[in-house]
């Protein structure tokens, strides 16, 4: 469940992935994959050591609520936004759904920091926000992905994940399963009513170093944990990614966004492989003329010289 070696892909990452329903890959991309994007970080997050001494209280009220953290994509730094469709994480979903044809439907930012708010979850799928439907077991529908833009240790609230053998027989009601049973019902039968400490006595840390990334599916029950470490603070970039013909999958529309500088300056940079992620058609498509392609440019300046 576990791999080290950077060049470690392909049969091992979807073996552990379709039996746990989960893989870690701790440093898939590597410090010079990630510099570019390091480098902005600070336009999008607070530095830990800004945070905890509330360098400016305004910026930072928004992460003292538990999603508060959450920045959604296109953002303010082009080179974050590249890196969150970077080549290799598209690569990487292709092997594990076993399709190229892709879209990404859902791409976020995420920073926590220590004692700014409770980050301890309890185990869940994520279908309900992801999903028309009910997970399908072993259908390589979709893949979640979280990629560590900083070291994300047992003490910097690394993510746990519950193998497959473990959860495999469970309907897909209840959603939540506490440790130990809840203090009150739920009448929509969401959470379960029962306590499940099984499963938190069989779940797997994904702590790693930055650059690794996490890959996942929304029948894999996991949970967020604490940040407990002095001063702490963590930062990931949460992308999603699906088959073109899942249909039923999805959280974001791109369109909401398609008039914002961000948005304008991402594609301005990305390689017509990336922007098909988001929709685009394909290179050789018969929407491309000689008049689409020129009044595609003449909205975003620059369309067409990616990388």
């Amino acid at each position: 469940m576990c791999r080290g070696a950077r060049a470690t892909v392909r049969r091992v990452e979807t073996e552990d992935f379709q039996r746990d329903g989960f893989v870690v890959l701790p440093g898939y991309l590597s410090a010079e994959e990630l510099a570019p994007a390091l480098a902005e970080l600070p336009t999008m997050f607070p530095s830990a050591d800004d945070f905890h001494r509330d360098a400016d209280p305004l910026r930072n009220a928004r992460f003292r609520d538990e999603f508060g953290g959450i920045t959604n994509f296109p953002f303010l730094s082009t080179e974050l936004s590249l890196v969150a469709v970077h080549d290799r994480l598209v690569d990487l979903a292709g092997e594990l759904l076993g399709d190229t044809d892709l879209r990404v439907y859902s791409i976020e930012g995420w920073a926590k920091y220590t004692g700014a708010a409770s980050y301890d979850q309890s185990h869940h799928r994520d279908y309900l926000n992801h999903s028309l439907v009910v997970p399908s077991p072993g259908a390589r529908s979709q893949v979640e992905m979280f990629l560590y833009l900083s070291d994300v240790t047992s003490d910097l609230g690394a993510p746990s994940y519950v193998p497959h053998e473990h959860t495999r027989t469970l309907p897909a009601l209840p959603n939540w399963l506490h440790r130990v049973p809840p203090a009150e019902a739920d009448e929509r039968g969401w959470v379960s009513s029962d306590g499940w400490p099984s499963l938190y006595d069989n779940e797997v840390s994904a702590a790693g170093p930055a650059g690794t990334v996490v890959a996942y599916t929304v029948e894999t029950f996991h949970r967020g944990t604490e940040l407990t470490r002095p001063n702490g603070a963590r930062y990931t970039i949460h992308v999603n990614f699906r088959r073109a013909d899942s249909d039923w999958i999805g959280r974001r529309s791109w369109t909401d966004t398609a008039n914002s500088a961000e948005w304008h300056a991402f594609v301005a940079r990305a390689s017509m492989r990336q922007l098909q992620l988001f929709g685009f058609p394909p290179p050789e498509h018969p929407y491309w003329t000689e008049e689409t392609i020129a009044e595609t440019a003449r909205r975003y300046p620059g369309f067409g010289k990616g990388r």
